[in-house]
């Protein structure tokens, strides 16, 4: 199993849920009143049978328009048509604006040979419209020209890939678990997007369910240490793949 961060860069995030880069070298985040910080860390894992993608990012491009995520699958090595599997944790933008590419005035799924993996439930709340972190045109674009897998609480996809309802950060995310040979990775998305969410415990009022994300946090962490599982942090700041450890009061973390 390989294992490479996509990371989109950092990003501030204001009432009106628009996500605007942000360089800490050049910008100065007080210019930004009442906005939250955020890293964007998709991932790609090749397994001996798969190449897969956990969550896309915003779907931002670089100078030859070309998107980030495209670019970074290839600075690894592969193409993006090579992906067989796009397991989503959630669909809120910062996850999913990375599913489609604007071509010629028209959205295109960025993944077109591969098989997208979504709660039903959460693809029914994207498509409702009332919220704007969801953006409903990419739904559509994926459900005229995508393969779509709609899966419905916990249960395995295939032999070595099992999904997991968790509920807490949205009332349908879900969280993945990746076994090939003797690699394991958990993928937490939003439920466990920080290494710094394991050492300290509170409540987010972003979350769907802060309670229960809080607690989620905790279980997750648990298991992975006791397991031997590598955490993969969506939206780590500098350590979006590490290992956890936990001495029966503290975690503590180590990358990879």
């Amino acid at each position: 199993m390989k294992i490479f961060a996509l990371g989109e860069g950092s990003y501030s995030v204001d009432a009106t849920k628009k996500f605007i880069p942000f360089d800490p070298l050049v910008d100065n985040f007080r210019d930004r009143p009442g906005s939250l910080f955020i890293h964007v860390n998709p991932f790609l894992v090749q397994t001996a049978n798969d190449l897969i993608v956990l969550d896309c990012g915003l779907g931002y491009k670089n100078t030859r328009d070309e998107l980030f995520l495209h670019q970074h699958i290839r600075n690894a090595g592969f193409d993006p048509e090579d992906v067989t599997l796009v397991l989503m944790s959630h669909l809120h933008y910062d996850h999913s604006g990375g599913l489609v590419v604007e071509r010629n005035g028209k959205l295109e799924p960025s993944f077109p040979a591969a098989e997208h993996v979504i709660q039903r439930g959460e693809w029914e709340t994207a498509f409702s419209g009332k919220s704007s972190s969801y953006h409903k045109e990419i739904f559509e674009t994926l459900q005229r020209s995508a393969n779509i897998t709609y899966v419905e609480g916990s249960g395995q996809l295939k032999p070595g890939i099992r999904y997991e309802l968790s509920g807490g950060h949205c009332q349908y995310h879900q969280v993945f678990w990746l076994e090939d040979g003797d690699n394991k990775v958990f993928f937490g998305g939003d439920e466990l997007p920080e290494p710094e969410q394991l050492i300290r415990r509170f409540k987010a009022k972003y979350d769907f369910d802060p309670q229960k994300a809080m607690e989620l946090r905790d279980h997750y962490g648990k298991i992975v240490a006791e397991e031997g599982w590598t955490c993969l942090f969506y939206h780590a700041k500098s350590m979006p793949v590490g290992n956890v450890s936990h001495n029966g009061e503290h975690f503590s973390i180590t990358p990879i």
